[in-house]
Protein backbone atom coordinates (compact mmCIF):
# COMPACT_ATOMS: atom_id res chain seq x y z
CA UNK A 1 0.00 0.00 0.00
CA UNK A 2 1.26 3.47 -0.86
CA UNK A 3 2.40 5.42 2.22
CA UNK A 4 0.85 8.75 3.16
CA UNK A 5 4.21 10.46 2.66
CA UNK A 6 4.71 8.85 -0.74
CA UNK A 7 1.22 9.76 -1.89
CA UNK A 8 1.68 13.33 -0.69
CA UNK A 9 4.95 13.58 -2.59
CA UNK A 10 3.24 12.33 -5.76
CA UNK A 11 0.52 14.97 -5.53
CA UNK A 12 3.05 17.70 -4.74
CA UNK A 13 4.98 16.86 -7.90
CA UNK A 14 1.78 17.05 -9.94
CA UNK A 15 0.95 20.42 -8.39
CA UNK A 16 4.38 21.84 -9.11
CA UNK A 17 6.31 21.81 -5.82
CA UNK A 18 6.25 21.18 -2.10
CA UNK A 19 3.29 22.24 -0.05
CA UNK A 20 5.42 24.36 2.27
CA UNK A 21 7.39 26.31 -0.32
CA UNK A 22 7.74 29.75 1.22
CA UNK A 23 11.22 30.87 0.23
CA UNK A 24 11.80 34.51 -0.63
CA UNK A 25 12.24 33.77 -4.33
CA UNK A 26 8.68 32.42 -4.44
CA UNK A 27 7.14 35.66 -3.25
CA UNK A 28 5.47 38.34 -5.34
CA UNK A 29 7.86 40.78 -6.99
CA UNK A 30 7.29 44.47 -6.24
CA UNK A 31 5.72 46.68 -8.86
CA UNK A 32 8.84 48.25 -10.31
CA UNK A 33 9.36 49.71 -13.76
CA UNK A 34 8.42 47.15 -16.41
CA UNK A 35 6.48 44.96 -13.98
CA UNK A 36 2.76 44.33 -14.15
CA UNK A 37 0.44 46.83 -12.45
CA UNK A 38 -0.77 46.38 -8.91
CA UNK A 39 -3.74 44.02 -8.42
CA UNK A 40 -3.63 42.67 -12.00
CA UNK A 41 -6.44 40.15 -11.39
CA UNK A 42 -8.86 42.58 -9.75
CA UNK A 43 -11.08 42.30 -12.82
CA UNK A 44 -11.59 38.63 -12.05
CA UNK A 45 -12.22 39.30 -8.38
CA UNK A 46 -13.22 35.82 -7.18
CA UNK A 47 -10.98 32.77 -7.04
CA UNK A 48 -13.17 29.67 -6.83
CA UNK A 49 -10.46 27.00 -6.68
CA UNK A 50 -7.61 26.99 -4.17
CA UNK A 51 -6.10 24.97 -1.36
CA UNK A 52 -5.53 27.51 1.39
CA UNK A 53 -7.38 25.84 4.24
CA UNK A 54 -4.66 24.65 6.61
CA UNK A 55 -3.75 21.03 7.14
CA UNK A 56 -6.43 19.41 5.00
CA UNK A 57 -4.57 18.32 1.87
CA UNK A 58 -1.40 19.00 -0.15
CA UNK A 59 -1.98 22.75 0.00
CA UNK A 60 -1.31 25.00 2.97
CA UNK A 61 0.12 22.91 5.79
CA UNK A 62 -0.15 25.52 8.53
CA UNK A 63 -2.25 28.56 9.37
CA UNK A 64 0.79 30.80 8.83
CA UNK A 65 1.18 29.37 5.32
CA UNK A 66 -2.53 29.98 4.67
CA UNK A 67 -2.11 33.64 5.63
CA UNK A 68 0.95 34.01 3.39
CA UNK A 69 -1.06 32.70 0.44
CA UNK A 70 -4.00 34.92 1.33
CA UNK A 71 -1.76 38.01 1.31
CA UNK A 72 -0.39 37.10 -2.10
CA UNK A 73 -3.82 36.48 -3.63
CA UNK A 74 -5.14 39.74 -2.17
CA UNK A 75 -2.19 41.59 -3.69
CA UNK A 76 -3.10 40.09 -7.06
CA UNK A 77 -6.55 41.65 -6.76
CA UNK A 78 -8.82 38.92 -5.44
CA UNK A 79 -11.52 40.12 -3.03
CA UNK A 80 -13.10 36.69 -2.45
CA UNK A 81 -11.69 33.18 -2.18
CA UNK A 82 -13.71 29.97 -2.36
CA UNK A 83 -11.29 27.39 -1.02
CA UNK A 84 -11.65 23.83 -2.23
CA UNK A 85 -9.64 21.15 -0.42
CA UNK A 86 -9.25 17.76 -2.05
CA UNK A 87 -11.70 15.04 -1.09
CA UNK A 88 -10.51 11.55 -2.03
CA UNK A 89 -11.94 8.40 -0.54
CA UNK A 90 -8.59 6.64 -0.05
CA UNK A 91 -6.43 9.60 0.95
CA UNK A 92 -7.95 13.00 1.73
CA UNK A 93 -10.99 11.97 3.74
CA UNK A 94 -12.20 15.50 4.36
CA UNK A 95 -15.77 16.05 5.54
CA UNK A 96 -18.02 19.11 5.32
CA UNK A 97 -17.70 19.53 9.09
CA UNK A 98 -13.90 19.44 9.03
CA UNK A 99 -13.69 21.79 6.07
CA UNK A 100 -16.04 24.30 7.69
CA UNK A 101 -14.03 24.14 10.92
CA UNK A 102 -10.83 24.97 9.03
CA UNK A 103 -12.64 27.84 7.31
CA UNK A 104 -13.71 29.29 10.67
CA UNK A 105 -10.14 29.04 11.94
CA UNK A 106 -8.77 30.84 8.89
CA UNK A 107 -11.43 33.54 8.99
CA UNK A 108 -10.54 34.33 12.60
CA UNK A 109 -6.82 34.39 11.88
CA UNK A 110 -7.34 36.53 8.77
CA UNK A 111 -9.30 39.11 10.77
CA UNK A 112 -6.55 39.26 13.40
CA UNK A 113 -3.95 39.69 10.63
CA UNK A 114 -5.80 42.60 9.03
CA UNK A 115 -7.00 40.59 6.04
CA UNK A 116 -10.73 40.71 6.74
CA UNK A 117 -11.36 42.65 3.53
CA UNK A 118 -11.07 39.38 1.59
CA UNK A 119 -14.26 37.29 1.84
CA UNK A 120 -13.50 33.64 2.60
CA UNK A 121 -15.75 30.71 1.77
CA UNK A 122 -15.35 27.00 1.12
CA UNK A 123 -16.46 24.15 -1.07
CA UNK A 124 -14.39 21.11 -2.08
CA UNK A 125 -12.66 19.48 -5.03
CA UNK A 126 -14.05 15.96 -5.29
CA UNK A 127 -12.04 13.20 -6.90
CA UNK A 128 -14.12 10.98 -9.13
CA UNK A 129 -13.73 7.62 -7.43
CA UNK A 130 -15.90 4.86 -5.96
CA UNK A 131 -16.30 6.88 -2.75
CA UNK A 132 -17.98 9.73 -4.63
CA UNK A 133 -20.40 7.32 -6.26
CA UNK A 134 -21.31 5.81 -2.90
CA UNK A 135 -21.82 9.23 -1.32
CA UNK A 136 -24.10 10.25 -4.17
CA UNK A 137 -26.14 7.06 -3.81
CA UNK A 138 -26.46 7.61 -0.06
CA UNK A 139 -27.49 11.24 -0.41
CA UNK A 140 -24.54 12.41 1.71
CA UNK A 141 -23.93 16.17 1.79
CA UNK A 142 -21.42 17.38 -0.78
CA UNK A 143 -20.02 20.90 -0.61
CA UNK A 144 -20.88 23.26 -3.45
CA UNK A 145 -20.50 26.94 -4.31
CA UNK A 146 -22.63 29.46 -6.16
CA UNK A 147 -25.59 29.27 -3.78
CA UNK A 148 -28.69 27.71 -5.31
CA UNK A 149 -26.78 26.98 -8.52
CA UNK A 150 -24.96 24.23 -6.56
CA UNK A 151 -21.74 24.17 -8.56
CA UNK A 152 -19.79 21.03 -7.62
CA UNK A 153 -16.09 21.00 -8.47
CA UNK A 154 -14.67 17.60 -9.42
CA UNK A 155 -11.52 16.17 -10.90
CA UNK A 156 -10.36 12.83 -12.28
CA UNK A 157 -7.10 10.98 -12.72
CA UNK A 158 -4.74 12.96 -14.90
CA UNK A 159 -3.71 9.87 -16.82
CA UNK A 160 -6.65 7.48 -17.11
CA UNK A 161 -10.18 8.30 -18.21
CA UNK A 162 -12.67 6.99 -15.64
CA UNK A 163 -14.86 4.26 -17.09
CA UNK A 164 -17.86 5.81 -15.30
CA UNK A 165 -17.19 9.47 -16.12
CA UNK A 166 -20.46 10.06 -17.96
CA UNK A 167 -22.42 8.02 -15.42
CA UNK A 168 -21.17 10.11 -12.48
CA UNK A 169 -21.88 13.32 -14.38
CA UNK A 170 -25.45 12.16 -14.96
CA UNK A 171 -25.87 11.14 -11.31
CA UNK A 172 -24.55 14.50 -10.10
CA UNK A 173 -27.03 16.31 -12.32
CA UNK A 174 -29.88 14.02 -11.24
CA UNK A 175 -29.07 14.88 -7.62
CA UNK A 176 -29.40 18.58 -8.38
CA UNK A 177 -25.71 19.46 -8.74
CA UNK A 178 -24.11 21.41 -11.58
CA UNK A 179 -20.82 19.60 -12.32
CA UNK A 180 -17.74 21.76 -12.84
CA UNK A 181 -14.70 19.97 -14.22
CA UNK A 182 -11.52 21.29 -12.65
CA UNK A 183 -8.61 22.06 -15.00
CA UNK A 184 -9.81 20.12 -18.10
CA UNK A 185 -6.63 21.22 -19.87
CA UNK A 186 -4.53 18.95 -17.64
CA UNK A 187 -6.07 15.54 -18.39
CA UNK A 188 -3.60 13.77 -20.64
CA UNK A 189 -6.14 11.15 -21.71
CA UNK A 190 -7.95 13.91 -23.61
CA UNK A 191 -4.82 15.09 -25.44
CA UNK A 192 -5.43 14.59 -29.13
CA UNK A 193 -9.16 14.18 -28.37
CA UNK A 194 -10.26 17.79 -28.11
CA UNK A 195 -13.70 17.06 -29.58
CA UNK A 196 -14.32 14.41 -26.92
CA UNK A 197 -13.35 16.87 -24.20
CA UNK A 198 -15.63 19.56 -25.59
CA UNK A 199 -18.48 17.05 -25.79
CA UNK A 200 -18.55 16.95 -21.98
CA UNK A 201 -19.50 20.62 -22.00
CA UNK A 202 -21.59 20.91 -25.12
CA UNK A 203 -23.60 17.69 -24.83
CA UNK A 204 -23.37 16.68 -21.18
CA UNK A 205 -23.67 20.14 -19.61
CA UNK A 206 -20.43 20.13 -17.62
CA UNK A 207 -18.93 23.55 -16.89
CA UNK A 208 -15.19 23.99 -17.46
CA UNK A 209 -12.80 25.68 -15.02
CA UNK A 210 -9.25 26.25 -16.21
CA UNK A 211 -6.23 27.06 -14.07
CA UNK A 212 -4.73 30.49 -14.58
CA UNK A 213 -1.16 29.19 -14.48
CA UNK A 214 -1.87 26.91 -17.43
CA UNK A 215 -1.66 30.05 -19.58
CA UNK A 216 2.03 30.36 -18.72
CA UNK A 217 2.79 26.68 -19.39
CA UNK A 218 3.35 26.09 -15.69
CA UNK A 219 2.13 22.49 -15.78
CA UNK A 220 3.17 21.56 -19.31
CA UNK A 221 3.20 22.94 -22.88
CA UNK A 222 0.36 20.54 -23.71
CA UNK A 223 -1.83 21.88 -20.90
CA UNK A 224 -1.16 25.41 -22.12
CA UNK A 225 -2.13 24.43 -25.66
CA UNK A 226 -5.45 22.91 -24.58
CA UNK A 227 -6.21 25.91 -22.35
CA UNK A 228 -5.62 28.26 -25.27
CA UNK A 229 -7.86 26.16 -27.54
CA UNK A 230 -10.64 26.26 -24.96
CA UNK A 231 -10.30 30.04 -24.66
CA UNK A 232 -10.30 30.48 -28.44
CA UNK A 233 -13.47 28.40 -28.66
CA UNK A 234 -15.14 30.27 -25.78
CA UNK A 235 -15.50 27.04 -23.79
CA UNK A 236 -14.34 28.36 -20.41
CA UNK A 237 -16.90 29.08 -17.70
CA UNK A 238 -14.83 29.60 -14.57
CA UNK A 239 -11.23 30.35 -13.69
CA UNK A 240 -9.25 29.41 -10.60
CA UNK A 241 -5.72 29.74 -9.28
CA UNK A 242 -5.61 26.19 -7.86
CA UNK A 243 -3.06 27.73 -5.49
CA UNK A 244 -1.40 25.22 -3.18
CA UNK A 245 1.76 27.10 -2.24
CA UNK A 246 3.76 30.26 -2.87
CA UNK A 247 5.33 28.95 -6.06
CA UNK A 248 1.88 29.06 -7.60
CA UNK A 249 1.25 32.66 -6.56
CA UNK A 250 4.74 33.66 -7.71
CA UNK A 251 4.05 32.16 -11.13
CA UNK A 252 0.78 34.06 -11.30
CA UNK A 253 2.45 37.37 -10.50
CA UNK A 254 5.61 36.94 -12.52
CA UNK A 255 4.44 35.00 -15.59
CA UNK A 256 0.71 34.41 -15.99
CA UNK A 257 -0.42 38.03 -15.70
CA UNK A 258 1.89 38.91 -18.61
CA UNK A 259 0.42 36.39 -21.06
CA UNK A 260 -1.61 37.54 -24.04
CA UNK A 261 -4.17 34.81 -23.42
CA UNK A 262 -5.04 36.21 -20.02
CA UNK A 263 -6.62 39.22 -21.72
CA UNK A 264 -8.55 36.92 -24.06
CA UNK A 265 -9.68 34.83 -21.10
CA UNK A 266 -10.91 37.81 -19.08
CA UNK A 267 -12.91 38.99 -22.09
CA UNK A 268 -15.08 35.83 -21.92
CA UNK A 269 -18.42 35.83 -20.02
CA UNK A 270 -16.92 34.10 -16.99
CA UNK A 271 -19.08 33.20 -13.98
CA UNK A 272 -16.53 34.21 -11.33
CA UNK A 273 -17.91 37.68 -10.79
CA UNK A 274 -21.35 36.24 -9.98
CA UNK A 275 -20.10 34.08 -7.11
Amino acid sequence: MTSMAGMAGFWQKLMGGGANSSDATSRRVPNVAGAVPAAPLAGLGVDMHSHLLPGLDDGAATLAHSLDLLRELRALGFHKLIMTPHVMGDFYKNTPEGIRAALSELREAAAEAGLADVALDCAAEYYLDEWLGRKLAAGTELLTFGGERRYLLFETSYLNEPFNLNTIIFELQAAGYQPVLAHPERYTYFYGRFDDLVRLRQQHGVLFQINLNSLAGYYSPAARHVAEKLIDAGYVDLVGTDAHHLRHTAALAQQTVKTAYLRKLLALPLLNASL
